[in-house]
């Protein structure tokens, strides 16, 4: 992309709200924001379920309680990133810096890929678990919402993956140096330098008739004899 530093233009520039709303990466955040509150809202709500033997709760993954707190702790945690990768979205454009944009584009890249990996772990977890739990009536109570969290699992894998290769096109992308130019060498680059006016005490070049020192010295000047011995 001309003209751009890792996906974002000059530093400064107004941000447009429509363009931005419509760019893939923003739909994208807003996507795996709305893909975690679906995983994690409905283990918090109807995870937990009455267990046979007593009134004690117990996680509906199989009676896994790791299974419970990893996809809780997995959403939770993909719901903040995604609003706080979004208000860096939004100020991208201000950051003036080129190693703070080449900073704040790792970190996406890297988040990205890191979470998107823990979707993939999470997803064959809990799919794991609720195919080893036995049926029974808190199982078939809890059921939708152990489903619901495997399948938005497995749409957050893609959701995530997808960020990851947008964060990866940005960095590839590197910046446009003339972005940070300062404003007189970018106005100065196109101009000559002006001569000396005329009677300020220094001569063109046009009015030298010869060069300095190369004229012929007479190395034997009139009226002077060698004396003889």
């Amino acid at each position: 992309m001309e003209g751009s530093s890792f996906g974002a233009g000059r530093a400064g520039a107004a941000l447009d709200p429509v363009s931005f709303a419509r760019r893939p990466q923003t739909l994208l955040r807003v996507a795996s924001w709305v893909f975690s509150i679906a995983v994690f809202g409905p283990i918090v709500n109807e995870g937990y379920v009455n267990s046979d033997s007593g009134p004690e709760l117990r996680c509906v993954f199989n009676g896994n309680a790791g299974a419970c707190r990893f996809g809780v702790v997995l959403g939770l945690g993909a719901f903040l990133a995604c609003a706080a990768f979004l208000l860096l979205d939004v100020r991208f454009q201000q950051i003036s810096s080129v190693r703070d944009r080449r900073r704040a584009v790792l970190l996406d890249l890297g988040f990205s890929g890191l979470w998107s990996f823990l979707w993939f772990v999470g997803f064959c977890f809990l799919t794991n678990q609720w195919q080893r739990t036995a049926p029974g009536p808190g199982t078939t109570q809890a059921g939708d919402a152990a489903r619901a969290a495997i399948a938005f699992s497995f749409f957050s894998i893609l959701s995530w993956v997808a960020l990851t290769v947008k964060a990866l096109q940005r960095f590839r992308l590197g910046t446009d140096m003339s972005l940070f130019a300062t404003e007189q060498l970018g106005t100065g680059a196109g101009q000559a330098y002006p001569g000396y006016p005329v009677g300020s005490g220094v001569e063109g070049t046009e009015t030298y008739q010869s060069p300095p020192f190369t004229e012929t010295l007479d190395t034997s000047p009139k009226g002077y004899q060698v004396p003889a011995y």
